[in-house]
Order: C-alpha cells, then sequence, then structure tokens
C-alpha cells in the first residue's frame, strides 16, 4: 500500500496537476522528501512564499489545469496569503499544500514555533481565501478528503488547502477515486439556452463578453466556435486580455470603457443583448464604462450560475452551457457570414532613433518583435505595465488584472516557463521588481531563459497618477540591468529608442540565459490606456457635486 504522500501527488496528477512550486521548511520536510523521490511532479525551488504563490497561480492559468504551491506550516504559509487571496479573487484553481506540527506534537502543552494565536490558526486564516479545506490527519479517510478538495478546486476554479501533519506523510493510504465532475440537469440547461438564443436572435445589436472563466474551465476553443456560429462581435474583459489568441473568432478587442478604445467600447456598451461568458463583475472590468450598462438586460453566464434579467437558473456549469448553445446554435447563413467586425489594430513599426523611450514605444517594439519572430506568451505585474500590454499584439497573457497585487510579475512569468517550456516576456515595473524580482536568480538551475522588461521611472507612477503630490511615490534609482549578470542573465539599460531595439535583438538572440532590459522612462511618462483609466477611475470616485 502507498503512503499518504504517494496518493495525495498521484491525485493531483491525476486531477491535472504538471508541477509542485515550494520553497522548504521543517514541518514540510518530510513531504518534500517524498516530491523528490517519486518524481511524481517536478519540483521548483523559489526564493520567498509570495514567489512560490505567483507562479503556481500562473501555471494553472497558462496550462488551464491546477497549480501546486508546497510550504511550511506558519511562517511559510502565512507568508503566501497575499498570492493565494488574489488566486481566490481571479479564480484560479490552486491548491496549497501545507507540512504542519505532527498530531502527537500537538499536545505536549507547549506553544511550538510558526505557531500564531493556536494551532489551528492558520487553518482557519485559509478558510477564507480557499473555497474547500482538509487536514490528512486520518489515514482512512485521507482519501474522501483529498478526491472532495480537488474536485472544488476543478469545479469552482478556485484555490482549496491540504494540510499534512509531518508524522503523516508516512501512514499507508488506499488510492483515491476521482470525484465526477459537476454535470448540470439537462432540461435546465437546454431551456437555459434557449431562452439566451432566442434573446439574441431578436436583439438588433448583440454582443459578446468574455472573461477568465473561459480559460479557467478550458473552454477557448468551444467559445471561440459559439462566436463565429452566433455571429456577433466578441470582446474580452480587462482580465480576460489574451483570450483568443490565435483563433478566428470575430475578436475585436478588449472592453475597457473609457480607457479603451471607442470602437469595443460602443459595441458593448450599445449592445441590446449582451451575452457575458466567464466575466468577473468587478470595477475594473466595469468600473471604467462610460454609461451604466444595465446587467439586468444582460445575460451574465458566471460562477455556475446563469443570470437573465430577473431571474436565475443555478447550477450552470459554464462547460456545459456553451456545450448546449453550440448544439443549439444554428449556423450563420450566407449574408450573416458577411459581417465582420473590424480586428483590433496594434501599433507596430519602431522608429530606432536617438529618442527618448516612452510607453508606446515598448508596445511597438515588442509588436515589432512579435511579428518577426512569433508570439512570446506575456506575464504582466500591476501598473503601467499591464496597460501597455493593452495596445500589444493578442497573445497569452497572465496578470492580476483585477486583484492588482504587484510583486506577481517575475515569479509569473517563471511559472509560464515551467508549465508551457515556452520562453515567456515578462513585463514589470521598478517597484514590483523591487518586491519579487529576485527569483531571476532561479532561472539558471530550471533552464528559463524569460525577456523582462522592467518599466524604470524610479517611482510608484500609477500611485503617483491618483495622488501626484506624495514624495512617497518617489523611488531610488536601482540600477536593475548591473543585477543581471550576478544572476546569471544579462542585463540592458535602454535610454532611447534605438537602445531598446538593439536590446530586444540581443535578447531574442539568446535563449540560454534570461535577458533583464531596463527600459529607463522619465517620471510622468504613462501609456495612453492608464491614462484614460485613471481619469475615469478619478471621476467615478469623485463626490457628488452640491449646488
Amino acid at each position: 500500500m502507498a503512503s499518504i504522500s504517494e496518493v495525495l501527488l498521484s491525485a493531483l496528477k491525476d486531477h491535472g496537476a504538471r508541477e509542485i512550486f515550494g520553497i522548504p521548511g521543517d514541518f514540510a520536510l518530510p513531504f518534500f522528501r517524498y516530491i523528490e523521490s517519486t518524481g511524481i511532479l517536478p519540483l521548483y525551488c523559489l526564493s520567498h512564499e509570495p514567489g512560490v504563490g505567483f507562479a503556481a497561480d500562473a501555471a494553472a492559468r497558462i496550462h488551464k489545469g491546477i497549480g501546486v504551491a508546497c510550504v511550511t506550516y506558519g511562517a511559510g504559509a502565512l507568508n503566501m496569503v497575499n498570492p493565494v487571496a488574489g488566486a481566490y479573487s481571479e479564480k484560479t484553481p490552486l491548491v496549497v499544500i501545507s507540512g504542519a506540527p505532527g498530531k502527537g506534537e500537538k499536545g505536549r502543552g507547549l506553544l511550538l514555533h510558526h505557531q500564531a494565536k493556536t494551532i489551528e490558526s492558520q487553518f482557519k486564516v485559509y478558510q477564507e481565501i480557499t473555497c474547500a479545506q482538509a487536514v490528512l490527519d486520518d489515514a482512512r479517510t485521507a482519501p474522501r478528503e483529498i478526491a472532495r478538495v480537488l474536485r472544488a478546486c476543478i469545479d469552482e476554479s478556485r484555490p482549496v488547502y491540504i494540510e499534512i501533519p509531518r508524522d503523516m506523510v508516512a501512514e499507508p493510504c488506499e488510492p483515491v477515486e476521482p470525484l465526477p465532475r459537476r454535470r448540470a440537469e439537462p432540461d435546465a440547461v437546454a431551456a437555459c439556452a434557449a431562452e439566451i438564443l432566442e434573446k439574441l436572435k431578436t436583439a438588433s445589436a448583440p454582443a459578446l463578453l468574455i472573461g477568465v472563466e473561459v480559460r479557467r474551465h478550458d473552454i477557448e476553443d468551444e467559445v471561440a466556435r459559439l462566436a463565429r456560429r452566433l455571429n456577433i462581435p466578441v470582446a474580452t474583459t480587462f482580465m480576460g486580455r489574451g483570450l483568443l489568441a490565435g483563433t478566428d473568432a470575430p475578436l475585436v478587442g478588449v472592453y475597457m470603457g473609457l480607457a479603451g478604445k471607442p470602437d469595443v467600447r460602443d459595441i458593448i456598451e450599445d449592445a441590446d443583448a449582451l451575452l457575458a461568458l466567464g466575466v468577473i463583475l468587478s470595477d475594473t472590468n466595469f468600473g471604467v464604462s462610460g454609461r451604466n450598462i444595465d446587467l439586468r438586460r444582460a445575460v451574465i453566464a458566471a460562477d455556475g450560475e446563469v443570470g437573465l434579467g430577473y431571474h436565475k437558473y443555478p447550477g450552470i456549469p459554464l462547460a456545459d452551457l456553451v456545450e448546449e448553445l453550440l448544439r443549439q446554435a444554428e449556423e450563420p447563413g450566407a449574408a450573416a457570414a458577411a459581417r465582420k467586425p473590424s480586428p483590433q489594430i496594434c501599433p507596430e513599426g519602431l522608429e530606432a532613433d536617438d529618442t527618448p523611450v516612452g510607453p508606446m514605444d515598448i508596445a511597438r517594439a515588442v509588436n515589432d518583435l512579435f511579428k518577426a519572430h512569433g508570439p512570446m506568451p506575456i506575464a504582466a505585474d500591476m501598473g503601467d505595465c499591464l496597460f501597455t500590454a493593452m495596445d500589444m499584439h493578442n497573445t497569452a497573457l497572465v496578470a492580476p488584472g483585477y486583484y492588482a497585487t504587484m510583486g506577481f510579475g517575475v515569479p509569473a512569468g517563471l511559472g509560464v516557463a515551467a508549465a508551457t517550456g515556452e520562453r515567456p516576456l515578462i513585463l514589470v515595473g521598478d517597484g514590483a521588481f523591487q518586491m519579487t524580482g529576485w527569483e531571476l536568480g532561479n532561472c539558471n538551475a530550471n533552464g528559463w531563459a524569460p525577456i523582462v522588461i522592467v518599466f524604470n521611472n524610479a517611482s510608484w507612477e500609477m500611485l503617483r497618477t491618483f495622488q501626484p503630490e506624495g514624495s512617497y511615490n518617489n523611488l531610488a534609482e536601482w540600477r536593475f540591468a548591473d543585477l543581471a549578470q550576478a544572476l546569471n542573465g544579462r542585463g540592458h539599460r535602454a535610454t532611447t529608442r534605438a537602445e531598446l531595439k538593439k536590446a530586444l535583438d540581443a535578447a531574442v538572440a539568446d535563449a540560454e540565459r534570461f535577458h533583464l532590459i531596463e527600459v529607463m522612462l522619465e517620471r510622468g511618462a504613462i501609456s495612453d490606456t492608464l491614462s484614460r483609466f485613471v481619469a475615469t477611475i478619478k471621476g467615478s470616485n469623485a463626490p457628488p457635486r452640491t449646488e
């Protein structure tokens, strides 16, 4: 009979996990020994628990499966709360595995190192940021508990928490019998789909808006087919940027309200029948709207239910709904097939001269690179680097667009590299790089060679746009390019367009190590998209005027 550790690792693999990111610690050491000795899943050790959480989150997003983060009790797991909270907010199926004090240690009457208020404090914290939890302190019930938690992780596409006491890792255990995925009542799905299609059929200007759940539930191809069959324009939300990349769906771009392109805004805000699939109803997705979109007139399919106006169909998984819509929807006729929305146009053609670099120059340079060498998956941090990415060619992208945490970009890029085997492009600001950029030191050992563009304006520039008077937004000038060599990479500092192009050319030509391109930007130089976004948010949050 296998050990409980082997059973857990095998169950993770059977449920779609491809790798584990972690940092060992004393309470987790026995389990780490099994991870390494069994080889069931590859292990990538990083330098700091936030990086572990971000990397595992990004790996799950990019390969449309579950991510796994393994840490020790207390100082490890509590240090990873922020990334897990972000994964919960943005619906990433992430499995957090924490080592824990042994069953025999809990009854000694002594406070244990890494303990907060009580032994159970960590478990209670994770109850707030995960959708299911289990403590594997009984080998007889462990298989059922593992199956329950992993099923919830996949069905709800949110983090789960598994705690394993260190004196339980070698206990004999029966294998896990996976639970079947939750399915909807067929008649309910059929009725829901029929009502949606009738609403779209009678509309004069229908539109489709898609969000992150489409990727989380691995139904991008099906949604692309649905968009073609319905023959209506489709946009992604800000958070859903990168969806449908490489498909022939009638994609018009990213909906960002007043912060985005006017033609995309008009399509979504003027729609008399808006079908929103897998969209998170957040301020970053809808708070920038120039008009009040009446969501009561829209069809909202997310979180396992479908809302049509004032009534809802509960218990309708998104994948089941899309499958039924495809079954019922008719192929468009010849006349309808001629209706094609204008595709999104991204800036290209960087003039490699001595002009100082601005954010739009970075977008042009990346688009030229993609055109010449093919697209790369992008991991972006929060800040103007993410808003600049909106002007880059549509490609797979992971970013904290809703939770908006900083420090995501670099470790997320490493997660993308581990999960895909591809070379990612990482976009990060100087402030966020100071938090987690040092994870690049793990690239050489793992064979990763990302291209990293650091937007360096020696400033918390996005915060400055909201409150410009504070000197606390100023950062010291750190010469990040000079540090790259010490981390076994190569650094470039670009102050002009010509230097930026030269640095990108050198980075593309050398895939043996990571390249860090430190782009020097003037304070106050921000992308047009961020400028519009900030102006809109400020306007919506302003107190009402009084006469």
